[in-house]
């Protein structure tokens, strides 16, 4: 196979984000062949925006069964992604999905034992693993620059989204519809950034706070604290609620500090290990020990095209030459976990262990659904090529 044809199931937000770059030729041995969507006006949009040799489908099975892609990134609502990237690896299609996996990991486990089983390629588009600020954070971890670890502090409340946002879709902020509000929706990308860096929690303790700044049934605001098997901690905190809001990722060990907010990466690297230091220091009973503070230097972290472009790049070469995945389909059950851990753990109001039940965390969500009276407001918009709403 000298190139890769692409097809994209759903052009809304993302999927139009997808379906433009690759029309656009931007990745290296990828061609965009078919796009699917059950709104007229999105096959429209495609109609006008993409290239007469692209085709339009109204049936994803038919697009699928097509003949025409050899890869498909699947664009659509939560709960469909494992079903659909199924069918796609049983007609032997490769595939990537958006995130999240899934919504429960019941379903999650399904598709990886599924994947597992295909000789095609399954991926995610955590396309945040592609930042060069993340990557040498997690690559100072698995080096031990930080040491023995001790914390790590993620503040993610700069998601603020409008009420015109949740009104746009009918699926959006539903349990029915999403599985959830922003743990569900727009952080994702940072629990499974929380995980590949400092590893998976085995316990967490969460509230995530249902409908409180927005008229929607699900989580707009959550806190979390999480253990790890070393005895470490962490803390995730986020909302859409917040205006202007924080991005700020804190990691501690031992031997420093690190801290990512913005564009600035620093790291306090500390003269002495704090524990060695601890006890071992005799002058005084305050005094810390000493440290420098440095701006890291990531470029050797900076070799990937950005963000999405970077996994669909990624996705190509692993096709074309056998090039590792940057997000494989079976981690993305990590992050869901993080997830239904959160929740299952506020709607008991207690501490869980991780891997939660899942068929305890299936079924209170089933009687979210069952018992939902939310009555939801519509209005429906077009998502201009950023993935945003409006004119």
């Amino acid at each position: 196979m000298e190139q890769v044809r692409f097809g994209i199931i759903g052009v809304g937000n993302m999927g139009t984000i997808h379906s433009t770059y690759i029309n656009a030729g931007e990745i290296e041995g990828a061609v965009l062949s078919a796009v699917c969507d059950l709104k007229e006006e999105r096959r429209n949009w495609a109609k006008e925006n993409l290239a007469e040799s692209v085709k339009i489908f109204t049936d994803y099975k038919e697009m699928i069964g097509s003949g025409l892609c050899d890869a498909i990134i699947v664009a659509v609502p939560h709960y469909d992604h494992p079903r659909i990237c199924i069918e796609c690896l049983e007609a032997g299609i490769n595939v990537i999905s958006e995130k999240p996996i899934g919504v429960y990991t019941k379903q999650a486990e399904e598709l990886i034992a599924y994947a597992e089983k295909s000789d095609k390629l399954f991926g995610l588009m955590f396309n945040q693993r592609t930042n060069p600020m993340y990557r040498k954070a997690k690559q100072m971890v698995e080096n031990g620059e930080l040491g023995e670890l001790k914390r790590c502090v993620w503040i993610i409340t700069d998601w603020y989204r409008t009420q015109n946002y949740y009104d746009s879709g009918d699926w959006r902020a539903t349990w029915s519809g999403e599985g959830g509000g922003v743990i569900m929706n727009q952080c994702p990308h940072q629990l499974d950034l929380w995980q590949w860096i400092f590893g998976l929690p085995t316990k967490i303790y969460a509230k995530c706070y249902e409908g409180k700044y927005h008229n929607i049934e699900v989580e707009d605001d959550v806190s979390a604290i999480s253990e790890y098997a070393n005895g470490a901690t962490g803390a995730f905190i986020t909302t859409t609620g917040e205006a202007p809001g924080t991005n700020r990722l804190e990691i501690t060990g031992d031997k420093g500090k690190l801290v990512i907010e913005g564009n600035s990466m620093k790291f306090t690297k500390l003269e002495n290990a704090e524990r060695e230091w601890c006890f071992n220091e005799k002058v005084g009973g305050f005094e810390k020990p000493k440290a420098e503070t440095i701006d890291v230097d990531y470029s050797d972290c900076d070799t990937m095209k950005p963000q999405h472009k970077g996994i669909t790049q990624n996705f190509t070469d692993a096709i074309l030459k056998g090039t590792p995945l940057m997000a494989p389909g079976k981690e993305g059950i990590n992050g869901l976990r993080i997830a239904n851990a959160m929740f299952l753990s506020s709607w008991l109001g207690k501490e869980v262990e991780l891997p939660v039940d899942g068929d305890l965390f299936y079924k209170m969500l089933q009687d979210k659904i069952a018992n939902s009276t939310y009555v939801k407001s519509v209005k429906e918009q077009t998502a201009n090529l950023d993935g945003t709403y409006g004119n």
